[in-house]
């Protein structure tokens, strides 16, 4: 549907758009004093109070009224936050783009939402024997109405250092035209791919898994180098070189096991 071509309703666009995603931060932590100073940092870096900011901001993008906030930092780690937003006025249609193509990093788009919500959760974690840290969050986006919450999608990515990303986007219900004929989507997508920075397409490995008759669309990414000085919580730079090619390794083998969905022997 061309962004140009003005959908003219019987009533609101009753759309449901959801985006849910998962992004892990892997890192090697040696032993078990570094694990816990990892996870203690994690805790503070990415507390009930920072991701309450970001949710804020991903409010903003999207161009909802933030109606109210649930958040809880949780003992001995992690946190979340809930957010439930409701509409602003609409851009003019020519403002609100049905093209596929990157979101902000950011910048101000107003769009219409109603009975909507944004949720975030956090779960650090360590592998018992190998010194691998892992940091996972957990991030939804719904929306109801004109834009999608695809638009917020490279602020999110951007806000949260990512090895890999699993990222669902789904179009929900039907929205009906003055004629009486039903629309089940009302903007271009035939990937998600298609909605990231040109940066980020270059920096990962992605698999699309899609179900375009169902208005469903998964995309797996998964970081390309793996520099290990860029994934160690303490200074690796005394390690001998058959050390750290071990370490890069399994930091390798931990990322692709996250990526693939299985323990790989």
């Amino acid at each position: 549907m061309a962004s140009e071509s003005k959908l003219k309703l019987h009533g609101f666009n009753n759309l449901t758009k959801s985006l849910s995603f998962n992004i892990y931060d892997v890192c090697y932590t040696g032993d078990a004093a570094t694990q816990q100073e990892y996870i203690q940092y994690i805790d503070e870096e990415y507390n009930a109070e920072r991701l309450t900011a970001i949710l804020e901001e991903v409010a903003r993008i999207i161009g909802a009224n933030v109606l109210n906030i649930a958040r809880q930092d949780y003992d001995p780690q992690g946190a979340s936050v809930t957010m439930l937003i409701s509409e602003e006025p609409v851009l003019p249609a020519a403002s609100v783009s049905k093209h596929e193509e990157p979101g902000p990093l950011p910048e101000t788009i107003v769009g219409h939402l109603d009975k909507s919500h944004l949720t975030v959760h956090t779960y650090p974690e360590s592998h018992p024997d190998h010194g691998i840290s892992t940091f996972r969050a957990d991030i939804d986006v719904s929306t109801c109405g004109v834009i999608s919450p695809l638009t917020a999608l490279n602020y999110l990515i951007h806000s949260f250092d990512s090895e890999i990303v699993t990222i669902d986007y789904r179009v929900r219900g039907f929205t009906r035209d003055i004629r009486g004929y039903k629309h089940f989507i009302d903007h271009e997508i035939n990937s998600i791919q298609n909605f990231l920075s040109e940066d980020t397409r270059d920096s990962y490995q992605m698999v699309d898994v899609n179900v375009y008759q169902e208005n469903v669309f998964h995309t797996k990414m998964m970081l390309k180098d793996v520099e290990l000085d860029n994934h160690m919580f303490a200074d690796g730079s005394d390690l001998p070189e058959d050390e750290r090619k071990h370490v890069t390794d399994q930091l390798r083998h931990e990322m692709q096991e996250i990526f693939y969905g299985r323990n790989i022997p």
